[in-house]
Parts: C-alpha cells; structure tokens; sequence
C-alpha cells in the first residue's frame, strides 16, 4: 500500500510539475513578446530623436547661414555708407578749396586794384 500511494503522490507531483513548466513557458514566451515589443518601441523612439535632432542641426545651420547673409548686407551697408561719407568729405573739401581759392583770386584782384588805385593817384 505504501508503494502505491508513493506511486499516487509521484504522479501528482509530475503533474503538477509538468502544468507548471506550461505556465513557466507561457510567461516567459510573454514576457520575450514584451521585451520585444518595448524593444521595437525603444528602436523608434531613438530613430524619431535621431531625426528631430538632424531637423534640428538642419535648422540651426539655416539660421546661421541667416544670420551670416544678415551680417554680410549690415557690412555692404556699412561700407556703403562709409565711402558715401568720405565722397561727401571730399566734395566739401573741394568746395572749400575752391572757395578758398576764389577768395585768394578775388584778394589778389582786389589788392591790385588797391595798387593800381594808388599809383595812380600818386
């Protein structure tokens, strides 16, 4: 009697033991279907990141390459208005100088006249 009820609670035992590795196997063939689900998920996360920082490397070269050809005109402008300034300089300069000249010419003149005026009245 003693061999049959070992032989009942062994078999009870593998039974058990057997439904229990079904079990086992199921979850750990859920929790592989997990991993690689999140995996996956985890993949194109790092894809949508790697794309929005190239759009973001994208649009910063675009506003630096903005703000160069801003630079560039405010220079032209700069330059611009600087040769502007000294065309103005120079003009007046000549005015000055040919307004000063006049002014010798017309002393000069006058200066002669005075001595021609004063030869004559001596």
């Amino acid at each position: 009697m003693k061999k049959v009820v070992l032989s009942l609670a062994l078999v009870a035992f593998l039974g058990l033991s057997l439904n229990s590795c079904r079990e086992t196997k199921e979850k750990t063939e859920d929790a592989v279907e997990n991993a690689a689900d999140k995996a996956g998920e985890a993949m194109d996360d790092v894809k949508d990141a790697a794309n929005d920082a190239a759009d973001d490397v994208k649009d910063a070269a675009n506003d630096a390459i903005d703000g160069a050809g801003d630079a560039i005109n405010d220079v032209k402008d700069a330059a611009n208005d600087a040769v502007e300034s000294v065309k103005e300089g120079a003009e007046k300069m000549a005015n000055d100088a040919k307004d000063a000249a006049n002014d010798a010419v017309d002393n000069v003149k006058e200066a002669g006249k005075d001595a021609t005026d004063k030869m004559k009245g001596n």
